[in-house]
């Protein structure tokens, strides 16, 4: 042996830090658990709008636009003005 404890060869494998890494893979795993969680929560919420009579499609708009800067909705919104208008609608 190259005078490594058995301690230091457990968290150290092929140079890589054994429990570092396991402490980075289970933070991620718990972290896309609950993604899956809140992702199912988004799903029954948009279930509920779409039983109050909401169109979820719309609502789904609402929130993207809710996202973006003020400035760039407006360069957006003109736009889509400006092409319906080049195709007569």
């Amino acid at each position: 042996m190259s005078g490594a404890t058995a301690a230091e060869k457990d968290t150290e494998v092929g140079g890589i830090a054994a429990d570092r890494l396991r402490s980075i893979v289970e933070r991620i795993e718990r972290l896309e658990e609950e993604r899956k969680g809140l992702a199912d929560n988004i799903k029954d919420i948009f279930a509920e709008a779409k039983s109050a009579g909401f169109d979820v499609k719309v609502v789904r708009q609402i929130i993207s636009i809710r996202k973006k800067e003020p400035a760039e909705v407006e360069e957006q919104e003109t736009l889509l003005d400006l092409y319906r208008r080049a195709l007569g609608m």
